[in-house]
């Protein structure tokens, strides 16, 4: 994994070089291994690059001069069937110096120009600039697991694998525009698809792609999930849903540098730790696998509807099991309090408040001895782990069942910035997501509900989960790989019929029953744990501390977002009463973590808005 940026320019000029190195610099925690640097008399590509496969062969930007062209590529990704690919391209007549993805994505592109992405299977965003045409190519993967933001007008693009990269180039606006206030406010940390806080910073949607040239730029999706008819037997999709889900864990499995796994205890980790594991056996060597807890965490837990019980003993029981090499990463809540600004740092916006500080902090202990590891995101969405699929109280609302927070947040946020039409804004934008979902003549209401709750759930819910994962990780410099969200297991999940989805009446059923031979069965019959967060008071504490400092300020860009009479009614309450604002991962300790983490946003890049 990587990090790139670049700027194509038809005014035939380009920057001062030292914008560039800022840029590049700003992404180095993402590849902090080697950088590279690619320029023409209007393109600049930039690349850093974490060295995973091919360290001699790898580097990056990368040329080839072939056809009476040269095209040069910054890849920020893993290929999966890098060796199938590489026949085809073999019998087709090309060569390869070394043996990285990096050098088949570029001759794909050669040989079937876009075509090639329908190929790819993989975690990506990349742009290759062509020099004959002096025209570039952009791409993001199917889910959109690695990120491409991009600022453009008429004669240039600038472009870059993080907002913060971004915004080290002069010409790239810093204000918040209306519709990136009300997104931020009203649906943080959540957002649309395609869309950023930030004016004209826009985003490639997952499977999308862009081709700019001096007649401008051109988006296209290549990749959308489509309803088809569903032909196999009960038995047949429990075998082909294991053959999946085994297929895109191995093939995941590929690294130069060591690999590691996340373990929760849960049915997704479980599975991709044996199945790992076995990998490892099969090579007599030992997986290793990594949780994290925080101090006195079981002090103050509390049983609940969406935590029935901790982590700890699961944890013990699949270790065991699968004979890994574990290691617990207990995490201190004051840590985690105060590493909330490096978060959003990381993030280049505001976030999941300590639910991405914790996971910032827990990857970083991990990148001490691993650069690689597998993780779970995807297996809830893609099979229907989470509560508003089987409580039809919740799946029929016709909102983001994981951000019901609306009333709140309109008595929280200022109505002159979030506007009179605040519930309408989140309607429509709820309403542009489940437009994408495809369905049969044949299916009944029922049916179709659950194909919009996919949607909702794979554009939106797990694109805020995904950014979480890419940029924590990837500030310590350590890549992530997230099986479930191979796109053929995405594709097949959304046509099985729910009653095998859901089979027994079980979140996520078919796993279940696809898994129940190879991991333990008290595992196997689990009820589904959210990612653990810090119930010690500590956090409060300090969070609250934070926050009233903030706001004693009389010059923080907070007081003009927040209804100060009633922030300091919740402040005064917080110990009694619990909010809900982004899923059960989100409550009370969250909104003031999220706020602290708003102030810090807009001093950190000295945003208007």
């Amino acid at each position: 994994m990587c990090g790139i940026a670049g700027h194509l320019s038809y005014d035939n000029e380009l920057d001062d070089l030292k914008i560039y190195q800022n840029m590049s610099d700003q992404l180095s925690r993402r590849g902090p291994d080697e950088k590279g640097f690619f320029k023409t008399h209007n393109c600049v590509l930039l690349h850093r690059r974490l060295i995973v496969i091919d360290p001699v062969n790898g580097a990056q930007p990368m040329s080839i001069n072939i056809k009476g062209d040269t095209y040069t590529i910054v890849y920020n990704g893993e290929l999966y069937n890098t060796n199938e690919i590489r026949e085809e391209l073999l019998r087709a007549g090309y060569n390869f110096k070394g043996y990285s993805d990096t050098e088949i994505v570029l001759y794909s592109y050669i040989e079937w120009n876009k075509e090639c992405l329908y190929r790819l299977n993989g975690i990506f965003s990349l742009a290759i600039y062509m020099s004959r045409s002096n025209e570039l190519f952009a791409a993001r993967d199917r889910l959109g697991v690695k990120p491409f933001y991009y600022y453009n007008r008429s004669r240039y693009i600038i472009f870059a694998s993080e907002i913060g990269a971004l915004l080290e180039h002069p010409k790239v606006s810093r204000v918040i525009d209306s519709f990136g206030l009300k997104q931020l406010l009203l649906m943080g940390p959540g957002k649309s698809c395609g869309r950023t806080s930030i004016k004209n910073v826009f985003e490639l949607k997952p499977g999308q792609f862009l081709k700019f040239s001096v007649k401008g730029l051109h988006l296209e999706t290549y990749w959308k999930l489509t309803a088809s008819v569903h032909t196999e037997t009960l038995n047949e999709t429990i075998q082909k849903t294991k053959s999946l889900i085994t297929d895109a864990i191995k093939g995941q499995l590929v690294s130069d540098v060591p690999l590691a796994c996340f373990l929760s205890g849960g049915l997704d980790s479980t599975v991709i730790a044996k199945i790992a594991a076995n990998y490892y056996h099969a090579k007599k060597e030992r997986l290793c696998t990594y949780s994290v807890d925080y101090m006195d965490n079981e002090k103050f837990f509390s049983r609940n509807f969406f935590q029935p019980d901790s982590d700890n003993s699961y944890i013990d029981i699949a270790s065991k099991y699968i004979n890994s090499k574990h290691k617990k990463i207990l995490l201190d809540s004051i840590d985690v309090a105060h590493a909330l600004e490096i978060a959003c740092d990381a993030r280049s916006t505001p976030g999941m408040a300590d639910i991405d500080s914790s996971l910032l902090l827990f990857c970083k202990q991990i990148k001490k001895n691993h650069t690689v590891c597998l993780s779970g995101e995807g297996a809830d969405e893609v099979f229907g782990g989470y509560p508003w699929y089987l409580d039809e109280s919740i799946l029929f609302k016709d909102t983001f069942p994981w951000a019901n927070s609306i009333k709140l947040r309109k008595k929280l946020f200022n109505s002159d910035l979030i506007g009179m039409d605040a519930d309408e804004f989140v309607a429509n934008e709820y309403r542009n997501v489940i437009a994408k979902a495809d369905s049969l003549d044949t299916d009944n209401v029922y049916d179709r509900r659950m194909r919009e709750m996919y949607v909702l759930n794979i554009y939106g819910f797990l694109q805020t989960l995904l950014d979480r994962k890419d940029r924590m990780s990837m500030y310590s410099g350590l890549e992530v790989r997230v099986p479930f969200c191979d796109y053929r297991i995405v594709e097949y999940g959304y046509n099985m019929p729910n009653k095998f989805k859901f089979l027994n009446g079980r979140e996520k059923g078919i796993v279940r029953a696809a898994f129940k031979n190879d991991i333990p069965s008290a595992i196997v019959k689990r009820k589904k744990n959210p990612y653990p967060k810090t119930h010690n008071p500590v956090f409060l504490e300090k969070v609250l501390v934070k926050l009233r400092s903030i706001i004693s300020n009389k010059n923080c860009a907070l007081l003009s977002f927040v209804n100060i009479e009633f922030l300091n009614e919740m402040i005064k309450n917080s110990k009694q009463s619990t909010h809900y604002w982004y899923g059960q991962l989100m409550t009370t300790p969250q909104i003031f973590a999220f706020l602290i983490q708003i102030e810090y946003f807009i001093k950190k890049f000295d945003l208007s808005y």
